[in-house]
């Protein structure tokens, strides 16, 4: 892909569109980075791009800049259908995402996950097992560095493990991972698709380019991710926690297994007991990791070693602290409803859920049989709190909290020893904090401070 002098259009200012303006400016391009934010807001990015010779548009999209370009990366904060995006793509402008961009230039294997849930999970613990094994690794994409920002260190023998969205999917035109994997597909960014079927159709962009040479790895258990192999060209490995796979893995009489074909030898991995991780969802979380270690060579041993040692991911099902005989949990990731459902599930009992953010059209009528069985008090914050409290009213004792504050302090101070406060919103973070990290640091912080 040739970019010398050509004009380049960045829209959106994230963190993978500022590391990809910077790259289409080292490459030659002439880059003009654009954003709906005021320049206040952008102070702290402007100068680093000015420097590098990157014109800046702040506080809103200029068509005229849009025209005026060759080519256009869309930041995957950035719909498809922004008004000045679709008219220059009805233009016939090519627009890619950072995600696409990157691909062009990495070098190595690719390993790439998507999926409603578990993502992050999964990809640092794929990123562990081959690194353990002494595969020069590379981990990025929705997770820690953009995928362009691997490109410098990246050689012929680097497996790069990405978790990829389905908003980084919807801009992929050439990007072809030989491993390839869909944890489960449930609703999810419907306020950005539009239904789910267009959902699905974008995390069905991960296997798009792949041949009969690569690999497909797919959750037996989950009927919408079932109907995606009929498309596929690729070899599919399946994984399962409730039944055996012809080809894949699975758990059988508490130990997991992995076999390399149809007919071939079962091989045990390592007992269930031996994974660290809470809840029944990162079973099917290491169970896909297993088929993409194995797929990528590494030996069972050396797979089972590594989820031994594997604890969760910051923000994923993470222990906080237990104070006065409560333990704390925090679940900012669980951003969907489904996420939400998996970590009440991770608890026999006695939870205090915080519930809340910004509403991505989601229906959380769908919680209301978890919510009577294991939930002693939902305490909702952020602007989906109206709208959580109508569609669960009458199911468990509501407390309108507002905000993050008031939840942790309201929770607290009803929870009995040998309870749990669960953050686990269902919801994007975007009304009350900067992302979901952002959240979850606000909850161990409020909680750290009262062990003091």
């Amino acid at each position: 892909m040739e970019l010398k002098d050509k004009r380049v259009l960045v829209v959106g200012l994230g963190k993978s569109g500022l590391a990809a303006a910077l790259f289409l400016r080292g490459q030659g391009a002439r880059v003009t980075v654009s954003d709906a934010r005021s320049s206040a807001a952008l102070a702290g990015e402007i100068p680093a791009l000015l420097e590098a010779g990157i014109m800046v548009e702040a506080g809103g999209h200029g068509l005229l800049t849009f025209r005026r370009q060759d080519l256009i990366v869309a930041s995957p904060g950035v719909p498809l259908d922004t008004p000045e995006v679709k008219q220059v793509m009805a233009y016939g402008m090519p627009v890619i995402g950072e995600l696409e961009l990157a691909s062009r230039y990495l070098q190595g294997k690719v390993v790439a996950i998507t999926g409603s849930n578990g993502k992050t999970t999964t990809t640092s613990l794929v990123g562990k097992i081959l690194s353990d094994a002494g595969l020069p690794t590379q981990v990025g994409g929705n997770i820690g560095l953009p995928v362009i920002e691997l490109i410098a260190e990246s050689k012929a023998e680097t497996v790069n493990v990405l978790e990829v969205s389905s908003f980084q999917l919807e801009t992929v035109v050439e990007f072809h991972p030989q491993i390839a994997a869909i944890l489960n597909l449930t609703p999810d960014h419907l306020d950005r698709h539009g239904s789910f079927e267009n959902y699905v159709a974008a995390k069905e962009k991960i296997f798009a380019r792949q041949t009969a040479e690569d690999a497909l790895v797919l959750n037996a258990d989950d009927r919408v991710v079932q109907m995606c192999a009929s498309k596929v060209k690729s070899q599919v490995f399946w994984f399962s926690g409730t039944k055996v796979v012809r080809q894949g893995a699975f758990v059988r009489d508490g130990v997991v297994a992995w076999v390399a074909k149809e007919g071939g030898m079962t091989e045990p991995v390592m007992p269930v007991s031996e994974i660290a991780l809470k809840g029944a969802h990162n079973v099917e979380n290491v169970l896909a990791a297993v088929c993409m270690a194995r797929i990528a060579g590494v030996a069972a041993e050396s797979i089972r070693a590594s989820v031994a040692s594997f604890r969760a991911v910051e923000h994923r099902l993470e222990f906080v602290a237990d104070v006065d005989g409560v333990a704390f949990y925090n679940d900012s990731k669980a951003t969907n409803v489904d996420a939400t459902m998996k970590a009440v599930a991770s608890f026999a009992g006695g939870v205090h859920l915080i519930l809340g953010g910004k509403d991505k059209d989601s229906d959380y009528s769908l919680l209301a049989p978890l919510l009577r069985e294991r939930v002693k008090a939902v305490y909702t914050i952020g602007s989906a709190a109206e709208k959580i409290e109508r569609q669960l009213q009458g199911v468990v004792k509501m407390v309108e909290a507002g905000t993050m504050e008031v939840a942790v302090a309201e929770a607290a101070k009803a929870a009995a020893p040998g309870d749990v406060v669960l953050l686990a919103p269902a919801c994007s973070s975007y009304d009350q904090f900067e992302n979901y990290e952002h959240r979850g640091r606000v909850f161990r912080e409020l909680v750290e401070a009262r062990r003091t």
